[in-house]
């Protein structure tokens, strides 16, 4: 069977929509190899964290017009790309499909991960939200079947984009390999130095904006010795206020931002971190729970949302709007050791259910019951 993707987040995001895309196409291509996935790129890559193999293709737009004007190819034109490679099937990784795909007789599939520019409105600009839901609007009745990477997530779109709950599906995110690998003590204490990491830190991951709420874990550790590590994109204005803070409070030796970290130095960073905290406000699921999870770190993370469906019964579950709460978490789990070896224990059990293989039979047996 030949499968098209939206691949444009897999060649040109680092962070969570194409880390998604990549993980994919990966368990797909390993539980599924006598398939053949194609990719639609619109443009030259800028990340180059997809090895392609014999049964993954990257496509993109034939001729000087549609490569000039590829954002328009992936609104539709590619469509004609498609039927001559046989696609049967298309999955729009990202909350988009093509027009034309019901005309063309081809079956599609699209991810919606979280509706966040309909929830918190104000975070985004008025331009911004009117086409993200009229592309994420079109999708979801133009698709034959969505997945939802949550069951929050599905909420959502039952609710704001009014559809059918029979028409979706809730299929877990898993994660990258190197979450899941033991590393040779000499390159963690590498990757120690390298970094000048302390032997005890709290971190944090994801790109530091105002859904985030970095500032309010900066104010919980504020009174206390610990040592914050954040990896993720801080170049924002959220992310310069947040350092004003730390200024101001005399906190930059305890605060360290890291970047360039590579996707194996950050497996490491997270299986050397005493506790993964992440009080964000709202997400569609938590890739970073998931990571922190597999690396065998107890993880403290926000009530409501999706985050206990990420994080399981044994996180410890904080209201994000009030640091004292996230406070008190942070020091019971470091004052307790018997606490933080059962949280290790019993968060690894949890997250084999976003196993590989899992997700792999669940997402292509939506796909089959779309294709006879």
């Amino acid at each position: 069977m030949n499968i098209g993707f939206d691949a444009k987040r897999i060649f040109h995001n680092t962070t969570g929509l194409g880390n998604y895309g990549r993980d994919l196409i990966r368990i797909l291509n390993t539980s599924f190899p006598k398939n053949t996935f194609f990719l639609y790129n619109p443009k030259p890559r800028k990340v180059d964290r997809f090895q392609l193999t014999d049964q993954t293709i990257e496509v993109q737009p034939k001729g000087f017009f549609w490569k000039k004007f590829s954002s328009i190819w992936r609104q539709g034109p590619m469509v004609k790309q498609l039927l001559e490679h046989n696609i049967v099937l298309y999955h729009g990784l990202s909350g988009e499909i093509p027009k034309g795909l019901k005309k063309a007789n081809i079956k599609s599939v699209v991810t919606i991960h979280d509706l966040i520019f309909i929830r918190y409105p104000e975070l985004y600009s008025f331009f911004d939200r009117k086409i993200h839901f009229k592309k994420f609007q079109f999708a979801a009745s133009n698709s034959d079947k969505i997945i939802a990477i949550s069951e929050q997530t599905k909420k959502d779109i039952v609710e704001f984009l009014k559809v059918d709950p029979t028409k979706i599906e809730v299929i877990y995110q898993g994660c990258n390999n190197a979450f899941k690998k033991q590393y040779p003590q000499k390159e963690t204490e590498q990757t120690r130095i390298k970094f000048n990491l302390p032997n005890d830190y709290i971190l944090n991951v994801g790109t530091v904006e105002k859904r985030k709420n970095l500032l309010n874990l900066v104010k919980a550790i504020e009174n206390s010795n610990t040592t914050l590590v954040v990896v993720g994109n801080h170049k924002s204005t959220y992310a310069e206020e947040t350092k004003a803070y730390i200024r101001s409070k005399g906190m930059k030796d305890r605060v360290l931002f890291l970047k360039n970290v590579s996707t194996e130095e950050l497996a490491l960073i997270y299986q050397m971190a005493t506790i993964f905290v992440y009080p964000s406000i709202f997400e569609g699921f938590g890739i970073p729970i998931i990571e922190a999870l597999y690396s065998c770190t107890p993880v403290i993370t926000s009530k409501e949302s999706c985050f206990s469906e990420a994080g399981g019964p044994d996180s410890i579950y904080i209201h994000p709007e009030d640091y004292k709460s996230i406070e008190t978490a942070i020091q019971t789990v470091l004052e307790n050791i018997e606490l933080q070896e059962k949280m290790k224990t019993k968060g690894y059990n949890y997250v084999q259910k976003f196993n590989d293989d899992v997700i792999a039979k669940h997402v292509f047996d939506t796909y089959k019951s779309l294709v006879s």
